[in-house]
Formats: C-alpha cells, structure tokens, sequence
C-alpha cells in the first residue's frame, strides 16, 4: 500500500478533528512574533532555545519540513525570515496559507513527501525546521539526504523525533498508566497488530507510524554530512505514565559541514 498518500489523508482528517498538532498559532503570537518576541517547538512542550538560531533570521530562507499546520511557519515568517512550508497534507498547509492570509504574512507552501524535496534547488535554504513526523516515513536516511542537499554549507538543521523507547510497550496500556514491553525496534503501527485487524486498522484512516533506531535518527544525520551542536529532550508535559521515568523525544540542532 502507498503509505505517503494513506498518511496524506490520515492527517487531512486530524485537520478535520482539530487535534493539537493541527491547531494553528493566535493573532497574539504573530503579533508577538512580528516584534521580535517569537519561539517555535518541534517536540511537544519544550520551545527551541533562541541560540540554535542565529542572532538575526531577517531574510533568511527557512525550509518548514513536514511542518504544515500553521504553527511554526507564521512564527518565523513574522520574525522576518522568508519561509516555505511543506507537508503531504493539503489540510495542513491550508491551516498554514489561514493564518498567513489572517495576519498578512508571506509563505510559500508546497504539498510533498520529505522524502523527496526535488521541488527545491540544492543548497538553497540557511535552515531546515523538521518538526516531529519522520515517523510517518519508513526510512530516514532518505530525509537526512534530502535536507543536507538542500541546506547551504554551514546551514542548520532543527530537527524533534520520538525516542525509540516509546514504541517498546503497548500503547493503549501505557495510556491506562500500565508499561507492558511488547514491541522491538523498528518496527511499524501495522507490525503491533494482529494479522485480522490490520485492513481494519488501515480502514480506520490513523496514521501509520514507523520506530526507528537512535542509530538511524542520529548517525543518520552524521553520514548526511551534518555535525550534532545542540540536543535536548521533552516528553508528554506529565500527562503520560512514561513521564515519570523517561523523555520520549529529542531535538537536535545540527550544522552541515561540505567537506570537498
């Protein structure tokens, strides 16, 4: 089956729902954002400490990677930095071009897979944002190539994505407080499912989700020709039993480094 597209359509009715990653930025914050106040996420609680910027992103060119939904696009767009968004879901971008058309910003959206960025020039863009989602794509080290071509030498890449650990127990147990370890990395959504209730499943039109290993999320970046300079972690904001005991996500802030 065409995961992307199964995906595609999965979050085009999160959209529809109006789920939290969906749910586009105030007035308030563009306002704020417009005077020099501004700060994004691409984890869950925890903002981007200022510092993985640079000092001034006034007409840089900024890649939102995966990141429709009108949250950290308009931010930066207000902040004064020429902003595209891509994301695989029309709805997404749609919350996006909203806010855009509401407080009177530029940004320039493009529906595609972040897999494939062949929509853009090599060595374009100062800085890619990459918001938690490449768990929607089977393999990584197709998004850690593609963002590399794209970024200018020495360009920055911010990227979140889940800790492996969170996919190693069952996830309607772990939400009733109980940590009950039946999964293995990597593995999929489908893989956790017994073979009945996959079409099911798929029917249902919820994402399919992929576990990868830390080796592919960081060493991934390594061999895309990117130097690690930040790491942070986040989890759920307390509302998880895993809280208690781990951070479930990471970001990392990552320079690319040409080597001739």
């Amino acid at each position: 089956m065409d995961t992307t597209q199964h995906n595609s359509n999965a979050w085009d009715k999160k959209v529809e729902e109006g789920s939290r990653y969906t749910q586009a930025v105030s007035s308030e914050v563009i306002e704020k954002s417009k005077s020099g106040e501004w700060a994004i996420t691409v984890t869950t609680e925890k903002t981007v400490p200022r510092d993985w910027f640079p000092k001034y992103i006034k007409g840089l060119k900024i890649l939102c990677l995966a990141s429709g939904g009108g949250q950290q696009a308009p931010v930066l767009a207000a902040a004064g930095a020429d902003v595209t968004v891509t994301d695989i879901s029309k709805k997404q971008l749609e919350q996006d071009e909203k806010v855009a058309k509401r407080s009177g910003l530029t940004i320039k959206t493009v529906q595609g897979n972040m897999s494939d960025l062949s929509d853009f020039e090599d060595e374009y863009f100062d800085i890619v944002v990459n918001p938690v989602s490449n768990l929607f794509v089977k393999d990584v080290y197709p998004v850690w190539n593609e963002i590399s071509r794209v970024l200018k030498n020495k360009g920055i890449l911010i990227a979140g994505f889940t800790n492996p650990l969170l996919w190693i127990f069952d996830d309607n147990l772990e939400r009733k407080g109980i940590l009950d370890v039946k999964h293995s990395i990597p593995s999929s959504t489908l893989d956790y499912l017994p073979e009945n209730d996959v079409q099911d499943y798929i029917n249902s039109s919820q994402t399919i989700e992929y576990a990868h290993t830390l080796e592919d999320q960081i060493q991934g970046q390594i061999d895309a020709g990117f130097v690690i300079t930040g790491f942070f972690e986040d989890d759920f904001g307390g509302t998880r039993i895993l809280d208690k005991h781990i951070k479930t996500f990471i970001a990392t802030r990552a320079t690319k480094i040409k080597i001739d």
